[in-house]
C-alpha cells in the first residue's frame, strides 16, 4: 500500500493529502489513483472482506496536490455532492505565479469554454455556446523580486475545468511549472496546491475546515521560514 497522509477520518468521511501526479480516480494511464489507494488503506486498516465503498466527491487535476475529502458511505457521498452543487463546499489554493501582481488583491471573472478533445479550457466571450462563468478571488502573500515570482492565495467561487490555471494565465501571471498554460518552469512541477477545504459534516452538520500546506521545497521554497507570517 502506498504511503497515505490521513488528515481526518471517522465512520462517514476521510480527509487525505493527495500527492502530486496521482490521479484522483482511475484514468487511461492505468496508474494507481487516490480512490484505489484509500480503498486499500481502509481494507487493510479495518480488515474488511470484499469490496470497499468509497465515494469520489470532487477532483484535483493530476499534477496538483492538496487536501481532498472522500465519502465512506453512500449517504455521505450524496450529501457532500449536494454541498458542491449548492456551493457550501469551499476550496482554497496556493499558487506560485510568474511576475509581480500590481493589485495585491482582486477578483477575476471570465467565461470559459472547455475543449474536451484537447483537454484544455479557454477564456472566451460570454456569448460563445457552452461557455461557463468562472470567478475567483486572489490575494498576493509574497513577491520574490530575485526570482520574479509571486505567492498567491486563491478562493474559488466556481469550479470550472482548469479554472485557476486558465484565469491566471489570461491575467498575465501563469502558474510556474504549468505545462499547458504556463510561460515559465517548463518541465517542473506545477506550483498549485489545494491547501484548505471547508465542508459541513454530512451526518453531524458541524462546520469543518481542514488545512494541508505544501512542503517548502522546490518552487515552494518561496514559503520557507515564512509560514507563520502568512494569513492562512
Amino acid at each position: 500500500m502506498q504511503n497515505l497522509k490521513v488528515i481526518y477520518e471517522d465512520n462517514h468521511i476521510i480527509i487525505v493529502e493527495k500527492k502530486t501526479n496521482i490521479p484522483s480516480q482511475a484514468d487511461n494511464t492505468g496508474d494507481i489513483d487516490m480512490l484505489e489507494i484509500i480503498k486499500q488503506y481502509i481494507k487493510e486498516k479495518y480488515n474488511k472482506p470484499g469490496n470497499v465503498y468509497l465515494g469520489l466527491v470532487h477532483r484535483l487535476d493530476r499534477p496538483v496536490g492538496g487536501v481532498m475529502v472522500f465519502a465512506k458511505t453512500s449517504k455521505a457521498a450524496s450529501r457532500l455532492s449536494n454541498q458542491v452543487r449548492e456551493k457550501i463546499f469551499k476550496k482554497k489554493y496556493l499558487a506560485v505565479v510568474d511576475g509581480e501582481i500590481k493589485n495585491k488583491s482582486g477578483t477575476l471573472e471570465n467565461y470559459l469554454y472547455k475543449d474536451a478533445r484537447n483537454n484544455i479550457s479557454k477564456v472566451v466571450n460570454k456569448d460563445k455556446k457552452n461557455s461557463k462563468f468562472a470567478k475567483l478571488d486572489y490575494e498576493v502573500l509574497k513577491y520574490n523580486e530575485i526570482k520574479n515570482l509571486s505567492l498567491v492565495k486563491i478562493n474559488l467561487h466556481t469550479g470550472r475545468h482548469h479554472q485557476i490555471r486558465v484565469q491566471l494565465s489570461n491575467f498575465g501571471h501563469s502558474i510556474f511549472g504549468d505545462q499547458k498554460y504556463g510561460t515559465r518552469g517548463r518541465g517542473k512541477q506545477i506550483a498549485l496546491w489545494a491547501y484548505e477545504l471547508s465542508i459541513v459534516h454530512p451526518i453531524t452538520g458541524k462546520q469543518l475546515t481542514f488545512k494541508d500546506l505544501p512542503e517548502p521545497v522546490g518552487t515552494w521554497c518561496i514559503l520557507k521560514n515564512n509560514y507563520s507570517s502568512f494569513d492562512f
